[in-house]
C-alpha cells in the first residue's frame, strides 16, 4: 500500500469532524476540541503525504477500484501535497484564533454554533480541490468550499455582510456555471474529464477548439483567483466578514483558483500560446490592485486590494512558463498564503485593541501595545519584499525568470513587479505611520477608546457601548479591549511561520523547483494515473 492510499483521508477527516461538530452543536467547548483535533490529525497526515511524494514522486489512488479514466482519481504530487500542508496549517491557526475571539460563544446576532461544522466543510472542499485528478471532481471541490464560504461570510446576518454575500454568491455562481459549461464541452470533445487522459487527448483536437476550451477554463479560474479585470468583487466582499473568516478566505480561496490555473495551464494546455495574454493580465493585476490599496483608509479593504495585487506575481511566474518562473510562483504562493493571513489576523487584533480598523480613527498603537506593533511590522515588510524575508526571495526569483526570458514584455513585467513592491511598502508604511506611530490626538477622527486613559497611562474602555467599536464576536459588541492570549498565540505562530520561510528558503525553493519541473514535464503526473509508458 503506497502513501497515496491515505490521501482521501485529507477530505474524509474534515467531513467526519464537521458531522461530529454538528451533533455537538449545543456543546461549544466540545465543538472546539473536535475541530482542533481533526485539523491537527489532518495536518499530520498531509505532512506524511508530502514526505512520501518528496521521495517517490507523484502518486494516484483510484476510489472504489474504478480504473482511470472512468473512476474518481486523487493525485498527490509535490505541488498538491505542499498546498495541502500549508492550507491546513493556516486553517488550524485561524480556527484557534476564531475560538479565542469568541465566535462560538453564542451570539444573539447570528447562528454562531454552526461555525465549526461549516469551517471544517470549507477545509474539506479546499483539500478535495488540491487532490482532484479530474475536472469534475475539481468542480465538486470548488462547490463544497464555496457553499461553506457563503455561510461563513454572512454569519451574524448584518446588512453589510448580507449585501456583500449576495455579490459574492452571484459572482461565484457565474464562475461555476462557466466552469461546468467548459467541463461539458471538454467531455463532448474528448469523452473524458480525467486530467491525465485529457493531457493526451486535448492535443489531438483542432487548435481553434483547444483555444476556446482553454480560454473558458482560464476565465472561470480567473474569477475565482481574482485576477484583473475579474477581481472587482473581492474588495467589496471580503472586508465585511469577521477577521478570521476574511483571513482564511484571503489566504486560501483565491489560491485554490491559482492552483487550478497552474495545474490546467501546465498539464492540459502546455506551450506558450496565451503566455502573452497572461503577462498582460499579471502586470495589470499587480498595478491596478496596489493603486486601489493606496486609496483606502480601512485596513481590511486595503489588504483586500493588496491581495488582488499580489495574485499578479503568481500569474507572472505562470506566464513565464519556465522551471525558474513556476518554481518561484509556487514559492510565492506559500509565502503569500502565510503572510496575507497573518496580516488579516493582526487587523482583527487592531480592531479589538483600537476599536476600529479605520486608519483615520487610529493612533498610538505602538505605545499601547508594542507586541501588536511587532506582529504587524514583520509580515508588513515581508509582504513588501524587504530583504532578507521570503517576500523578497520570491519576487527575486520571479524577476530572475523574467530576465532570463528576455522579451520586451518580460522586462516590462519585471519593472511592474518592482513598482508594485515599492507601492506595497508605501501602503504598509501608511498604516504604520497612522495607526501605530502617531499619537491618538493627531488622528482625524480619533476613536474614543484611544483617548481614554487611566492615571498610569494604560488604556481602558468605557463600560457602556461605544459607537463604532468592533467586538470579539460575530456582530456583537465587547467592553473588553485587551488582547486574549488565545488570539495572540496563533497570530504569533503565523508570523513566526512567515519568518521561518526565510530560514527554510533553501529546502522550500528546492521543493518548489522540483514541483515546477514535474508540472512542466507532465510525465510523472500522467504515468502516476495511467501507468508507465502512457505519457506522450
Amino acid at each position: 500500500m503506497n502513501a497515496s492510499s491515505f490521501a482521501p483521508l485529507a477530505v474524509v477527516l474534515p467531513f467526519l469532524g464537521a458531522a461530529l461538530a454538528f451533533v455537538l452543536i449545543r456543546h461549544q467547548r466540545s465543538q472546539r476540541i473536535v475541530s482542533v483535533t481533526v485539523l491537527t490529525l489532518t495536518l499530520v497526515l498531509e505532512c506524511f503525504l508530502l514526505a512520501a511524494v518528496w521521495e517517490t514522486g507523484a502518486q494516484a489512488v483510484n476510489l472504489g477500484g474504478w480504473l482511470p479514466p472512468f473512476g474518481i482519481t486523487m493525485v498527490v504530487d509535490q505541488f498538491s501535497a505542499l498546498m495541502l500542508v500549508v492550507s491546513t496549517a493556516i486553517s488550524l491557526a485561524v480556527l484557534i484564533y476564531a475560538a479565542g475571539q469568541g465566535m462560538t460563544d453564542g451570539d444573539e446576532d447570528g447562528p454562531i454554533s454552526i461555525f465549526h461544522p461549516t469551517y471544517l466543510i470549507l477545509v474539506a472542499g479546499v483539500s478535495n480541490a488540491f487532490l482532484a485528478g479530474d475536472l469534475f471532481n475539481l468542480y465538486v471541490g470548488f462547490e463544497i468550499l464555496l457553499t461553506a464560504s457563503y455561510v461563513l461570510m454572512t454569519l451574524g446576518g448584518t446588512t453589510p455582510r448580507i449585501r456583500a454575500g449576495v455579490t459574492y454568491v452571484v459572482v461565484s455562481v457565474i464562475s461555476s456555471v462557466l466552469f461546468l459549461t467548459a467541463i461539458g464541452m471538454i467531455y463532448a470533445a474528448t469523452g473524458t474529464v480525467n486530467m491525465a487522459d485529457l493531457a493526451i487527448k486535448l492535443g489531438e483536437l483542432d487548435p481553434g477548439t483547444q483555444l476556446m476550451l482553454h480560454l473558458m477554463l482560464l476565465v472561470a479560474f480567473g474569477i475565482k483567483a481574482a485576477v484583473f479585470p475579474l477581481s472587482f468583487w473581492l474588495p467589496d466582499s471580503y472586508p465585511t466578514a469577521p477577521a478570521p473568516v476574511t483571513a482564511v478566505f484571503a489566504g486560501l480561496l483565491t489560491k485554490v483558483g491559482v492552483y487550478a490555473m497552474v495545474r490546467t495551464e501546465t498539464l492540459l494546455f502546455p506551450g506558450d500560446r496565451i503566455n502573452t495574454l497572461l503577462m498582460v493580465v499579471a502586470g495589470l493585476t499587480m498595478l491596478v490592485g496596489i493603486l486601489g490599496a493606496l486609496a483606502q483608509t480601512d485596513i481590511k479593504r486595503m489588504l483586500s486590494f493588496t491581495l488582488v495585487s499580489h495574485i499578479g506575481y503568481m500569474v507572472f511566474g505562470l506566464a513565464v512558463a519556465s522551471i525558474v518562473g513556476i518554481g518561484a510562483a509556487v514559492f510565492y504562493v506559500v509565502h503569500h498564503i502565510t503572510v496575507q493571513t497573518s496580516l488579516f489576523l493582526v487587523t482583527g487584533l487592531i480592531e479589538r485593541r483600537g476599536g476600529t480598523a479605520n486608519m483615520d480613527r487610529l493612533g498610538g498603537l505602538a505605545r499601547l501595545s508594542p507586541l501588536l506593533a511587532v506582529l504587524y511590522f514583520i509580515p508588513a515588510i515581508n509582504l513588501a519584499g524587504i530583504p532578507p524575508f521570503s517576500g523578497f526571495l520570491g519576487k527575486l526569483g520571479l524577476m530572475q525568470a523574467g530576465v532570463e526570458l528576455g522579451t520586451p514584455l518580460a522586462y516590462v513585467l519585471v519593472a511592474a513587479s518592482v513598482l508594485t513592491s515599492l507601492l506595497t511598502l508605501l501602503v504598509m508604511a501608511r498604516v504604520w505611520n497612522r495607526a501605530f506611530w502617531r499619537t491618538p490626538e493627531d488622528a482625524v477622527h480619533p476613536d474614543p477608546i484611544l483617548l481614554a486613559t487611566t492615571t498610569d497611562g494604560s488604556t481602558v474602555r468605557d463600560s457602556g457601548n461605544v459607537s463604532g467599536h468592533s467586538s470579539g464576536r460575530f456582530g456583537g459588541r465587547s467592553t473588553v479591549n485587551l488582547l486574549p492570549k488565545s488570539m495572540v498565540y496563533p497570530t504569533v505562530g503565523l508570523v513566526a511561520l512567515g519568518v521561518s520561510l526565510t530560514i527554510l528558503a533553501g529546502p522550500l525553493f528546492s521543493l518548489s523547483d522540483r514541483a515546477a519541473q514535474d508540472l512542466l514535464d507532465r510525465t510523472p503526473y500522467i504515468e502516476a494515473v495511467l501507468g508507465e509508458g502512457s505519457a506522450p
